[in-house]
């Protein structure tokens, strides 16, 4: 039986961007078999193939003749998400195929209200070994969180049985995507990604930090996977980048936080050390050094320049894009292969990371983040770290000579640093245990 036509629906779906204006003639013709009459809904019916000017000059006021209420973007995304889940609630649907819709229109339109955020974050996880239970156990999840999103017309106040652990941030009009986990009274814990990866390359910390107390907080940074991929080079300038650590911060509500960085996400953190030193209680760095040390290494040893080789490639427009994502992100996916130990990335992790690669901007985002370092310069006023700093460092680099770690140690006042004899630059992979254990026990002295 078809269901009843609605003015709001049809609000809801031109205001969520779901309504094409090809389809107004014909949603117009619904509307006056159900009743409705006016001037604007029958010249739009009398519209055989509709143009751009005809049909926008008369859609405001067919919706007016119908009664419907204009609505702003999240009340549209609220309207059309409730429609879904009454279908997966009463068996129309799938509740995979409807919440999987959900979620693609919510990083269409760069809009997540809190009421969706539990369905987002079960789409987000399949597939990361999440659910135990698989796609049964996501299915099940979302049913019962669809029933939750329709009980709330009746409740307002209930909130969803389960805490997501999706966050989103906002710094200056851009949304940063986080994982969260842990006591939300716990210490934070902010941990940064590197280039290619994205929160998914910290998943092994994030319990044990949790099991010991801390509030976890595993971002994906700008122009990566589900975070805003502002358009222009210079908005990924490292003072942009350390920016999206403040904001993150400042809407924790925590004066200090205790930050792990790895890779780029390591280069961040130094410089956020360095800029704000009294909003970092404790700083860890996973193979890179401080900036001054990677400038001079740069500068004066041949070798190291030879491993940077990539840094120069990506400041060509677009090649390296279409080089990195060539036959489904083969040069990304051997390039984790060949410079880790063997075994470190399954198949399915790598699909994961295929998955995140395959967001709409998302390379060009990532690969922005080093045309902006050649184009860009900070001028720390103060080069030396003076805040507790642990440097973690596996010694089979392929990227980072490892006399690196040891330079860095000169910059602080107050360091210490750990070397992996058998570990390459994806040490956090590898030896999982050792580098949480080290974690823990530095924020809990």
């Amino acid at each position: 039986m078809p269901s009843p036509f609605l003015p709001q629906r049809a609000a809801a779906r031109w205001f969520a961007r779901k309504l094409p204006e090809s389809d107004w003639p014909s949603t117009a013709r619904d509307a006056l078999e159900a009743g409705f009459d006016g001037t604007a809904l029958r010249r739009l019916a009398a519209l055989e193939k509709a143009n751009h000017w005809d049909v926008v000059n008369y859609i405001e006021p067919a919706l007016g003749e119908m009664g419907a209420q204009s609505m702003s973007l999240e009340e549209a995304l609220l309207w059309t998400a409730k429609d879904i889940c009454r279908d997966i609630v009463e068996g129309l649907r799938d509740p995979f195929d409807g919440a999987t819709e959900i979620w693609r229109d919510m990083l269409r339109l760069s809009c997540f209200p809190n009421e969706l955020r539990a369905i987002f974050d079960d789409i987000e996880m399949d597939g990361t070994g999440y659910f135990k239970g698989g796609k049964p156990e996501a299915r099940a999840r979302i049913l019962s969180h669809a029933r939750v999103l329709l009980s709330i017309e009746d409740a307002p106040n209930q909130k969803t049985p389960d805490e997501s652990p999706s966050q989103f941030f906002k710094n200056s009009g851009q949304w940063i995507h986080a994982i969260a986990a842990g006591p939300k009274d716990g210490p934070v814990v902010l941990l940064l990604h590197g280039f290619p990866e994205f929160w998914y390359g910290w998943r092994r910390q994030i319990e044990p930090l949790v099991a010991a107390g801390f509030r976890v907080v595993v971002p994906d940074q700008r122009g990566y996977n589900l975070s805003s991929k502002p358009s222009g080079v210079a908005a990924y300038a490292l003072t942009e980048l350390i920016s999206d650590v403040i904001a993150i911060a400042d809407q924790l509500g925590q004066e200090k936080i205790f930050l792990v960085g790895h890779d780029w996400g390591a280069a961040v953190a130094w410089s956020a050390a360095l800029l704000h030193p009294q909003r970092i209680s404790k700083l860890v760095v996973l193979n890179v050094p401080h900036p001054s040390v990677m400038r001079k290494f740069l500068s004066t040893r041949p070798r190291q320049l030879l491993r940077s080789w990539y840094m120069f490639f990506f400041q060509l427009p677009w090649l390296p894009e279409a080089v990195f994502s060539a036959f489904n992100f083969r040069v990304g996916v051997r390039a984790l292969l060949r410079s880790s130990r063997p075994g470190t990335f399954s198949s399915e992790e790598l699909a994961q990371y295929c998955g995140a690669w395959s967001q709409p901007r998302a390379l060009t985002g990532m690969i922005n983040w080093y045309r902006a370092l050649f184009r860009t310069r900070v001028k720390f006023p103060d080069k030396t770290v003076r805040v507790p700093t642990r440097i973690l460092w596996g010694e089979r680099d392929a990227f980072l000579l490892a006399e690196m770690a040891h330079e860095s140690l000169r910059y602080c006042t107050n360091a210490e640093l750990f070397t992996f004899a058998n570990a390459t630059h994806w040490l956090q992979h590898e030896e999982p245990a050792r580098v949480s254990e080290l974690l823990i026990d530095f924020f809990r002295s």
